[in-house]
């Protein structure tokens, strides 16, 4: 019987490691894959990153109701929790949970998923087999275990898009991948030797890419010969700014406001569009053909980081009928609900089980893994996915079906009307200087010290 099987959740970072308080809050039994050496590996790698969204947004209610009678203290819920602090107050007492500590395999990377004694072209009775999860260890060593449902929470972070325009890696970009850097390295703390004095391009326009620039502009302050180049790929300049003073998160909407206003005082150089054509090793510096507003360029760098987004790895479900948007690699139903074209991040509708069902019965992606390409996932959506993916597990579908989210709205996903007028932090018409004082205030809070005030009264309610 394959009631009798665990659940299988593959990854252990916040979504996946929901995933399995919900199971065990329903009796059932969680089997987590996770192919790090500790949970939180992905969060791990950024974890000098401060969110810009507070603890309130963080803790999973099933994860809260497995802590608090261990005498877990839980975070301020209005503090900006960095990564690695995420790990060590939250991920890592629940996984020393006795609930999940026996469940949970770590160095374990999924390399596949099918249906035990059927490939993907068989119909017949798919629904009755268990499926099959096979890992392998960090010796080399490949295991297998059957179980009744796969809810795959791995995430996007290990599978970063390349610097290319067109999805593709630039020519040469794997030649001189030693001098480029994914994502949000930490230029301010272990990685500050390989950027103090440098010359950076940094490629990118999102979140991440903000991170990386308002840190690397941290690090001139410190070390003046550094130089930042900032290439957008496309024109939307107004995506920098997001939400700005409007926006529900303020921490998020200060990021876009403090970055308009370096580049507004010239403190950085700005390229926007521009695209990256090839990339070649020049002695000790790095040499990059291409074009920006259509005329050709070369920049030369002493390092790159490409902060372009990431997309799912589909390698491990080959086998499993599984049903993805061509666009964006997200669930069919899903894809119009979080189309970054039309939604922002605290616009997407609420979503669970249905939405995220694939033709495979039984198996579910969720997290940001089920957001395909778009980068409009809140970790708190996720925690509402695995609540109704789990109840759909269980036989409740009534739970399953019964899904409710409010998440806090933003323009920083998508386009803010140039013609509105800004609004203060605490509400109402921006005073001259208020989204200066904004951003000071703001950013001195996620950054845990006092601010000047202006923010203090600033919409944080879910």
């Amino acid at each position: 019987m394959t009631q009798d099987l665990p659940v299988a959740v593959i990854g252990a970072g916040p979504v996946g490691l929901a995933a399995a308080a919900r199971l065990v809050e329903r009796g059932l039994t969680p089997l987590v894959v996770e192919r790090g050496a500790s949970v939180g590996a992905a969060l791990r790698a950024w974890g000098h990153v401060r969110l810009f969204s507070p603890w309130r947004y963080t803790i999973d209610e099933a994860v809260r109701a497995l802590l608090a009678p261990t005498g877990w203290i839980e975070p301020d819920p209005d503090a900006f929790p960095t990564g690695a602090e995420i790990v060590r107050d939250y991920l890592v007492p629940l996984a020393r949970h006795p609930a999940l500590a026996p469940h949970l395999l770590l160095g374990a990377e999924v390399t596949a998923i099918t249906r035990d004694g059927l490939d993907k072209t068989r119909s017949a009775d798919r629904a009755a087999r268990p499926f099959l999860v096979r890992w392998r260890d960090a010796r080399g060593g490949e295991h297998t275990r059957r179980v009744r449902a796969v809810i795959d929470a791995s995430g996007t972070w290990f599978q970063p898009n390349p610097m290319g325009v067109d999805g593709q890696p630039v020519p040469g970009e794997a030649v001189v991948h030693a001098r480029i850097a994914y994502g949000i390295p930490d230029v301010l703390g272990a990685e500050r030797d390989h950027y103090a004095g440098a010359r950076v391009l940094l490629v990118g326009g999102g979140h991440s890419a903000i991170n990386a620039a308002l840190d690397l502009l941290r690090l001139r302050e410190q070390a003046p010969g550094t130089e930042l180049i900032w290439a957008l790929r496309r024109r939307a300049l107004d995506r920098l700014v997001g939400g700005g003073a409007n926006d529900q998160l303020p921490a998020r909407g200060a990021l876009g406001l403090a970055a308009q206003r370096a580049i507004a005082e010239g403190a950085l150089t700005l390229l926007a569009p521009f695209s990256a054509a090839a990339i070649a090793r020049r002695g000790d510096a790095v040499e990059v053909d291409g074009t920006h507003d259509g005329r050709p360029v070369t920049l030369t760098a002493d390092r790159i980081i490409v902060a372009t987004g990431f997309r799912p790895d589909l390698t491990p479900l080959r086998e499993l009928r599984v049903a993805l948007d061509p666009a964006l690699e997200a669930p069919p139903a899903l894809a119009p609900l979080i189309d970054p074209n039309l939604h922002s991040c605290g616009t997407v509708p609420p979503h669970g089980a249905a939405e995220l069902a694939h033709p495979e019965p039984g198996f579910w992606i969720v997290g940001a893994k089920s957001y395909g390409r778009a980068p409009t996932f809140l970790m708190i959506t996720g925690y509402e996915q695995v609540r109704s993916v789990v109840a759909a597990i269980a036989g409740d579908h009534a739970a399953a079906r019964d899904v409710r989210l409010v998440l806090p709205e933003t323009g920083v996903c998508g386009v803010r009307d140039a013609g509105a007028t800004p609004a203060g932090c605490c509400g109402g018409p921006a005073p001259v200087g208020a989204e200066a004082c904004c951003v000071a205030d703001l950013e001195a809070k996620r950054q845990g010290e006092a601010g000047c005030g202006c923010g203090a009264s600033a919409s944080l309610a879910a």
